[in-house]
């Protein structure tokens, strides 16, 4: 039964991320942290073992997404050569600040991200991009890519939201930053989730099915069914108006971003 209700997680996680142009992560954390609930887990390891799995989930899915992206020429390799290592050393930190961080804690920091998010999908703000501007050196793109994944870690994505706004501002044309960012993705994704799977043992975590701050199950079932249900997603998001689909998303994220407040406030 657990693996079902994961792969129906997986199925409108994949499906949202293709249908909204988004990350799995602030689709799966949400769900995660209602399904681990309702399983009754202690509420000091929910939240952290809903950012844990979803970006052991991500590892899969932006497999998927870089293969695509670079098939089209849209990776810049050598930025992502410069921001990887600075992404996965600061997704592995990220984890331990996470592990250090109370649930309580972490619900009223994924609450903020969230709303930040849906406020920036939702103005949809246009900023310019100035071809004239280049990208910083390469130690300033190692420490812009540590601060990447410090983030992407306390907040369970894979750094897309962060990223893609980041090489936009040097004049990196939006293609090549998604292409890019769904590189980066991946270290990001395996980083975070080997560091949750550490400092989740060193915790002892108590809970079934898990390695550390990642459920097992809840990864094969959403990772599986997430890799085919994003490209049908994508399909369905050609059809209809993109900027309804960004503001009704944000909506979304406006409520479950309340809610987290809401649970962390209480």
């Amino acid at each position: 039964m657990e693996l079902i209700i994961f792969l129906a997680i997986g199925a409108l996680a994949g499906f949202a991320a293709g249908l909204f142009g988004v990350g799995g992560g602030t689709i799966i954390v949400p769900l995660l942290y209602i399904v681990f609930s309702q399983m009754g887990y202690s509420a000091d390891t929910i939240m952290h073992l809903a950012l844990g799995t979803s970006l052991a989930t991500i590892v899969v899915t932006s497999i998927s997404s870089l293969m695509a992206h670079n098939k089209k020429g849209a990776v810049i390799w050598p930025v992502f050569k410069n921001l990887a290592p600075g992404m996965a050393l600061g997704c592995f930190l990220g984890a331990g600040i996470a592990g250090w961080l109370s649930g309580v804690h972490l619900q009223l920091i994924v609450g903020l991200f969230l709303l930040w998010v849906a406020f920036t999908m939702f103005t949809g703000s246009k900023k310019i991009i100035d071809a004239n501007k280049v990208l910083p050196s390469t130690p300033m793109q190692l420490t812009a890519g540590a601060v990447i994944g410090i983030a992407s870690a306390i907040f369970g994505i894979g750094g897309g939201s962060l990223t893609v706004p980041y090489l936009t501002r040097y004049g990196v044309v939006m293609q090549k930053a998604v292409g890019t960012s769904a590189a980066c993705g991946l270290p990001i994704a395996i980083a975070g989730a080997l560091g949750f799977m550490i400092f989740g043992m060193q915790a002892q975590v108590n809970v079934p099915n898990t390695i550390g701050f990642v459920h097992i199950y809840a990864f094969l079932g959403i990772g599986s069914m997430s890799f085919f249900t994003a490209k049908i997603g994508a399909k369905v998001a050609h059809m209809l108006s993109p900027q309804l689909l960004k503001k009704c998303f944000a909506v979304l994220l406006l409520i479950v971003g309340c809610f987290f407040l809401y649970k962390g406030l209480i």
